[in-house]
């Protein structure tokens, strides 16, 4: 699959709303600097070109010494703790003080990766993977996506173990090869997708992440065939009917772009992305 740029994807339209209509975002956590060296520390886990040494070192540069030390002290607290629900508790800290405090992702979505690991529960390993995947498909760093696709392979994997019956995770799985490049064969990702799509043709989440790898590869034709049937299936789909309308505007479609853009002004209820929509429609219209 040839792949555009990663900052290309149409679905950034929805994850990056008020940035695609008016220039406004909402303030991120930062992500560590890269590239980190390569190597994989002996913890058991495939880090593949990134290891979490070198991510918790480069992370913990952005800290004050305040921050980092008692980060210093949860890590030193959690290595001897023996108790496994002690541990998992100290890993939530870490996980929270990651997020809350010094808000850098890589860090807190690890340490909230290890304690679903430890607990070992469908629930909290599929929340784990999905925030690696989540992120993953809006980081512009080949390293950085490949690294946090390894980690939500590894947590869906799990997952799946604990029930196999778990669509969403096996979805889920397919996507991490689908937007983390972890693997030559592109339509690996794609293959296990289609496998619960085709079983369960109403599987929305299915074929949203398949539209997905249609846009990353330039396939509008086949991107907006599954936004049609997403949008037949849930009429009121936000998501799809603004990626749907991106998509003609892509094609040059503008006639259907404009009426994906009305159906979605219809829905929100949001004043200023209101008044953006019937700018961009507006615009369309010329």
């Amino acid at each position: 699959m040839k792949r555009p740029q990663w900052i290309t994807l149409a679905v950034a339209v929805v994850l990056t709303a008020a940035l695609y209509f008016f220039g406004k975002t909402v303030p991120a956590k930062k992500t560590v600097a890269a590239p980190v060296e390569q190597h994989s520390p002996d913890d058991g886990h495939d880090h593949g070109a990134m290891s979490i040494d070198s991510i918790l070192i480069m992370a913990k540069k952005q800290l004050k010494p305040a921050q980092a030390a008692v980060l210093d002290g949860l890590e030193a607290a959690v290595a001897k703790e023996k108790v496994k629900e002690e541990q998992v508790h100290i890993y939530h800290q870490l996980a929270k003080y990651w997020a809350d405090t010094a808000r850098i992702f890589e860090p807190y979505a690890w340490y909230t990766g290890e304690g679903a690991r430890l607990e070992n529960s469908e629930k909290s390993l599929t929340f784990a993977a999905r925030l690696f995947l989540e992120n993953l498909q809006t980081d512009g760093s080949e390293q950085r996506r490949q690294w946090k696709a390894l980690q939500a392979k590894d947590l869906f994997e799990r997952s799946l173990k604990i029930n196999p019956d778990n669509d969403s995770a096996k979805i889920g799985l397919g996507a991490c090869y689908l937007f983390g490049n972890i693997s030559s064969n592109p339509l690996e990702g794609i293959a296990k997708i289609k496998e619960v799509v085709d079983r369960d043709s109403t599987n929305v989440y299915g074929h949203l992440t398949l539209v997905k790898g249609s846009l990353l590869s330039g396939q509008y034709d086949k991107a907006i065939s599954r936004l049609e049937t997403v949008t037949r299936l849930q009429p009121d789909n936000i998501e799809a009917i603004l990626l749907l309308a991106d998509t003609f505007e892509r094609t040059g479609d503008k006639k259907s772009a404009i009426k994906w853009y009305q159906q979605c002004l219809n829905l929100v209820g949001e004043a200023e992305l209101k008044t953006a929509l019937q700018k961009r429609i507006e615009e369309l219209k010329k």
